[in-house]
């Protein structure tokens, strides 16, 4: 039997209905957005601007805040205010110096957690560029624990 018709017998089976529901359970298990995502009942992002092409946010971290795990279609992210941060990502995790006034171009990331392990608020302004979409990953891509000071 041909996928296609798996698929076919799948959807018979299941109805539209079921296959929509299995569409959205499949969606939920995704890592989420950054800006779905709270710390500490909080959400650190807020929207500023949304068209079809872009998202316009400023996330601004307090001293030990942490953004959860998170996806991100190609983003410009450019430092209001640096300070002392720490990236966890496939790569691992490492601490990094977040520059005042530096602009970063950043391709699809599937997932990342970034903590601000400082003294001082740390604050970006990211374009998320909708026409670079990212690859979804599920949540079990993502760590156990979060980065960071502890919550």
């Amino acid at each position: 039997m041909t996928l296609a018709s798996k698929i076919g017998l799948s959807i018979a089976a299941l109805g539209a209905v079921g296959v929509l529901n299995a569409v959205e359970m499949a969606k939920a298990d995704d890592v989420p957005d950054a800006l779905s995502v709270e710390w500490q009942g909080k959400k650190p992002c807020e929207k500023l601007f949304d068209d079809a092409n872009v998202s316009v946010v400023r996330c601004t971290f307090q001293p030990g805040a942490v953004h959860v795990c998170h996806s991100h279609p190609g983003y410009l992210s450019y430092v209001v205010s640096g300070g002392q941060g720490q990236i966890r990502d496939e790569k691992g995790m490492r601490k990094i110096n977040v520059t005042s006034g530096a602009l970063l171009d950043v391709p699809p990331t599937p997932w990342h957690e970034f903590a601000n392990v400082g003294d001082t608020t740390i604050q970006f302004v990211v374009i998320e560029k909708k026409y670079q979409p990212v690859t979804p990953v599920s949540q079990t891509a993502c760590p156990k624990e979060t980065v960071g000071r502890t919550q």
